[in-house]
């Protein structure tokens, strides 16, 4: 579904990611791993195109996203939740989640996302910035999902989140890729979730891939090595 060959990035003359070789199934939930600086969110980053690639290649559903503004990629299904969720804080609910609906030129939210999300049912009309962390970030998931993707970008999903709505979290991604078929790829620093979550764990340590192992094979006490300050 996704696809990453070589993949080198830099800004200006400091290479930050080199050479990444990624492949993501369909309906495959994968998490990045790595401690701050190792080049995750540049890695999302690049994949959205918000950050230009050096060299290497993207291609989503065999079709290569290099040259495609930020834009054109999520109107080809490639969707991202950033790093501090970054919702519109003086819009309400309803409004943040009708903002996704722009890439395809739907009008209304579909009911299935507030099935997901029942509390953003219950607030669909309050303003974003007077919900909580844990509701801020079913939102910006929420807002992602509306733009119908293939392929589901989260970075840190986790931060500032209290650890009993991590839990809902982690099923509630796997309710989402059960349920619309989606691949996810998930850059996060807790542990605990990466494995309540991914089908795959991948580390990324000085912007290279340095473990990839499936869920059922996963040396825990390892990778807990690459997280530690």
């Amino acid at each position: 579904m996704l696809a990453i060959n070589d993949l080198h990035v830099a800004y200006g003359h400091a290479e930050v990611l080199h050479s990444l070789n990624v492949k993501v199934q369909p309906n495959e939930i994968v998490a990045i791993m790595g401690r701050n600086g190792m080049g995750k969110t540049t890695l999302m980053k690049s994949l959205m195109g918000i950050v230009p690639t050096k060299s290497g290649s993207v291609t989503m559903d065999g079709k290569e996203l290099g040259a495609l503004k930020s834009y054109e990629r999520v109107a080809r299904g490639l969707a991202y939740v950033p790093q501090g969720r970054m919702i519109f804080s003086h819009m309400t609910v309803q409004e943040n989640i009708e903002t996704g609906l722009v890439a395809h030129g739907g009008k209304d939210v579909p009911g299935d996302l507030y099935e997901l999300f029942p509390v953003l049912l219950e607030m669909k009309g309050r303003r974003g910035g007077n919900l909580s962390g844990g509701q801020q970030q079913q939102l910006a998931i929420a807002r992602a999902l509306a733009t119908k993707p293939k392929v589901l970008l989260l970075d840190e999903p986790t931060e500032g989140i209290q650890p009993s709505i991590i839990k809902d979290m982690a099923r509630t991604l796997k309710k989402i890729r059960d349920d619309k078929g989606l691949s996810i790829i998930v850059s996060e620093q807790v542990l605990s979730f990466a494995l309540d979550v991914a089908d795959r764990v991948l580390v990324i340590e000085n912007g290279e891939i340095v473990r990839d192992e499936a869920r059922e094979g996963i040396d825990a006490a390892q990778i807990a090595k690459y997280l530690s300050v």
